[in-house]
């Protein structure tokens, strides 16, 4: 049975000044931390800049910050190449970066190496390279300013997650030596990525890096262990020009807004939802970002099905796979131990239907399409030890995002972490190794070779040594130049 300590302790407010925080990166996901620190953590700091390509998404919130009321004023605004200016002018105590993915490793090493606490959103970085400049700046700063790099994996702080790693290190199961892990997308969530930058590997590294890393992170937290080789194979199966071609679409527009077939269910209509229009439709201008891009287009270079095996050191293999066209959204995962098994069903959305919902059901519910009887939206943890039946083990009850996690994870950022055993927060080394099952994995679908991820000579322990010297091809498809300057490097 799960206890109380499932779901982590938050210490009191710092005593001392508030703090300054500084956030990379306006798009939907900046909208949590900004939030944050206009509720429930308004004591602790506020943010003192924005750093992004697009002024009008800068503005959209400040608009919701003014619309707090008298004292809460506009931030300052900065653009990616003004990133020196705006550490000089507002000497923030933290930076927060929610920009896209390959653009991570340059502003967590510019604030680290200023002394700058990081909260960067997953994954870390998409790169061997951004892992090599993040190591270097992450190991200076302890040596020098002790500024330190928290990555937010969410998922982490979940209740339901939280039972899992409790069992698992209670040892009720034994030792594990095998991991079955299946999560879907549906033709709603999953698409999103199909249409939005991270339909190339250039800036996301692919569903594998991007969304999986997640997953990633959350079975080496569960085990304790570390991941050291990996398998994989898959494909573009689904979304793209030439599989709508096969299965005989015939022509789309580029754009959901030129499709003429208003009921096409892959269509984003920005117009109609009122944080997508104000964040990105009336923000084009600026820098021509286009976030309703066609799923069926070309020019989509990431995969839609994947299937891993992952090795670890203590000896538990893990299969994994990921679907991004799914009937319904959810995850299953199962740990066989040497004294039993526990299994983990989680149904975010049980179904979806060709009309508005919400893109993201782990981020908020969606109640109009609750799955049915056969498929209704909710979680089950059962344990089962050897020679006894399977029970059903009580789940704390969680409210908000990702199943209660974002709240816990905010809590855990900004006040710190309490009494927590199950240490939720998670540093550059746990980002290091959800990072390389991704990059691995992604250059094993390129050779068919299973891959060593040792071989990639970034650490994967915190004493390990760094010996990549950017000379070995990472499969990295942008330039340093492109991860500073492109017109992309802001939006999220």
């Amino acid at each position: 049975m799960a206890s109380p300590e499932t779901v982590p302790e938050t210490v009191p407010a710092a005593s001392g000044a508030p703090r300054k925080y500084a956030l990379a990166g306006t798009g939907s996901r900046a909208e949590m931390y900004v939030d944050a620190l206009l509720g429930p953590h308004s004591d602790l700091g506020s943010v003192v800049a924005f750093v992004d390509t697009n002024e009008h998404r800068m503005q959209y919130h400040d608009a919701r910050i003014t619309a707090r009321g008298a004292g809460w004023q506009p931030t300052r605004h900065y653009g990616p190449d003004q990133l020196a200016e705006m550490f000089e002018t507002e000497r923030p105590d933290a930076l927060i970066v929610t920009t896209p993915d390959f653009t991570h490793a340059r502003y967590v090493t510019a604030a680290l190496d200023r002394g700058v606490d990081v909260i960067c959103e997953k994954p870390m970085t998409t790169s061997v390279q951004g892992i090599a400049d993040i190591v270097r700046s992450a190991r200076n700063a302890a040596e020098t300013s002790g500024a330190k790099l928290v990555v937010t994996f969410n998922y982490r702080y979940s209740p339901r997650n939280s039972v899992i790693k409790e069992i698992i290190q209670s040892g009720q199961i034994g030792k594990v030596t095998s991991v079955h892990f299946e999560w879907c997308l549906d033709t709603v969530h999953g698409a999103d990525y199909f249409r939005r930058w991270h339909r190339n590997k250039a800036n996301s590294g692919g569903l594998l890096v991007h969304k999986s890393t997640h997953h990633f992170d959350l079975v080496n937290w569960w085990l304790g262990d570390v991941p050291e080789t990996v398998y994989a194979q898959g494909g573009l199966r689904f979304y793209g020009a030439d599989n709508a071609a096969a299965r005989g679409l015939g022509e789309r527009p580029a754009l959901s807004r030129d499709n003429p077939d208003r009921d096409d269910p892959f269509n984003l209509d920005l117009e109609a939802d009122p944080k997508l229009r104000g964040l990105y439709l009336e923000g084009e201008a600026d820098d021509g970002y286009r976030r309703d891009q066609d799923v069926f287009a070309d020019g989509i270079d990431i995969e839609d099905n994947l299937s891993l095996v992952v090795g670890y050191r203590g000896g538990a293999s893990m299969a994994y796979t990921l679907v991004a066209h799914s009937p319904w959204e959810g995850y299953r995962v199962a740990f066989n131990g040497t004294e039993g098994r526990v299994e983990i069903e989680v149904v975010e959305r049980g179904s979806v239907a060709p009309d508005k919902h919400t893109l993201d059901p782990s981020v908020a519910e969606d109640p109009a399409h609750p799955g049915g009887s056969a498929r209704p939206a909710g979680q089950r943890v059962l344990l089962q030890r050897l020679w006894e039946p399977a029970r059903e083990i009580p789940i704390p009850e969680g409210e908000g995002g990702h199943g209660g996690g974002d709240s816990m994870l905010l809590s855990d950022v900004f006040r710190g972490p309490g009494d927590d055993p199950l240490h939720h927060q998670a540093g550059y080394i746990d980002g290091i190794r959800s990072v390389l099952v991704g990059v691995g994995a992604n250059e094993s679908l390129r050779t068919g070779q299973a891959v060593r991820l040792a071989d990639f000579g970034v650490p994967l322990d915190d004493d390990a040594p760094l010996t990549f010297d950017g000379s070995a091809d990472d499969g990295a498809a942008v330039t340093e130049a492109d991860r500073v300057d492109g017109a992309a490097a802001a939006r999220a």
